[in-house]
């Protein structure tokens, strides 16, 4: 039998462990010095004017305590009436804003339509012909004519009874926007239009937050996807992925999405936008189906709200 020096024929039992600091911590998870503190006070119980002591200073320091909180609770209050009005003042702004731009669009659309009579005087008829095509197609120039009307909203939110915050459906994402406008492209439309944001080949469809962005202007819910085009769009639409999504996502979250035909829809001219490089048209645009103003080709699925967004979620 060979000696413990060897290393052979060692008794298991004898071999010593380091001790595992977890194991140990959840075996005596009170540390030992508390416990020692704890014996000595039940072997020696503290003094009588110690116990009476101890609760004057405990009422003290409750008393201390509510008073700092009172103390904060006051201020707090009375700086919410200053964010308040601080935020109606930029709420007012905003709005003073926005009417300010509706008011600024519609002096340049009649401005538009007052350099395009004049235009049309000076040109001859072909050619005043066929500009207004090629600006019917581009997005440039209104157009008229039947067409089919996605509409999709957010679903109802409740409230937590706790919190007050939002909870539960889902609401539409700019995404979905995206998916229906591409797929109304595909289906054969020749012009759309988001809120009345009519959608060119230069047009993005992105969010910013929790606002969704169609040219850099917000829209909201109801959002209306306005397309005009040929008879058979509707049905096409109606067999395409995104009409497809949507029904699903409506049906699991609550979700408004409904397609309908319309009659006689008019939808605005977009703005001009500010070009750096252009060049001739080859040959003229194909005429817009049903539309008062003749001549339109769709900008395409391929330009129309599909530039990558640095926010918001997809489906």
């Amino acid at each position: 039998m060979t000696t413990e020096s060897g290393g052979k024929n060692r008794d298991p039992s004898a071999r010593s462990y380091a001790p595992d600091f977890l194991t140990d911590l959840f075996r005596n998870p009170l540390d030992p010095g508390y416990a020692a503190a704890a014996q000595r006070r039940r072997q020696v119980p503290p003094s009588r004017w110690r116990r009476l002591l101890s609760r004057p200073v405990s009422l003290v320091v409750l008393a201390v305590i509510g008073f700092l909180f009172s103390v904060a609770y006051r201020e707090t209050m009375a700086e919410e009436p200053s964010r308040a009005k601080a935020r109606a003042g930029l709420i007012a702004e905003i709005k003073q804003r926005e009417a300010e731009t509706d008011r600024l669009t519609a002096q340049a659309d009649q401005l538009r339509e007052e350099v395009g009579r004049q235009r049309d005087a000076a040109l001859s008829g072909s050619q005043a012909y066929r500009l207004r095509n090629l600006e019917a197609g581009t997005g440039l120039g209104r157009v008229r004519g039947d067409g089919v009307v996605v509409r999709l909203a957010d679903a109802p939110r409740d409230k937590d009874a706790v919190t007050g915050a939002d909870v539960g459906p889902s609401r539409v994402l700019y995404s979905d926007l995206q998916k229906v406008a591409n797929d109304l492209w595909s289906a054969g439309a020749e012009a759309i239009a988001i809120n009345g944001q009519r959608l060119t080949a230069m047009s993005t469809i992105r969010s910013a937050g929790e606002a969704i962005l169609v040219d850099y202007r917000p829209v909201t819910s109801p959002y209306e996807v306005t397309a005009i085009g040929s008879g058979s769009m509707r049905d096409r639409f109606d067999e395409s992925r995104a009409a497809d999504l949507m029904r699903e996502v409506a049906k699991s979250t609550g979700l408004s999405f409904g397609v309908k035909d319309a009659k006689g829809v008019t939808l605005p001219a977009a703005p001009q936008p500010r070009l750096r490089y252009a060049e001739p048209s080859v040959s003229p645009s194909p005429s817009l189906s049903g539309s008062g103003v003749a001549g339109s080709s769709s900008p395409g699925p391929s330009r129309s709200g599909t530039s990558p967004s640095p926010s918001g979620g997809g489906r």
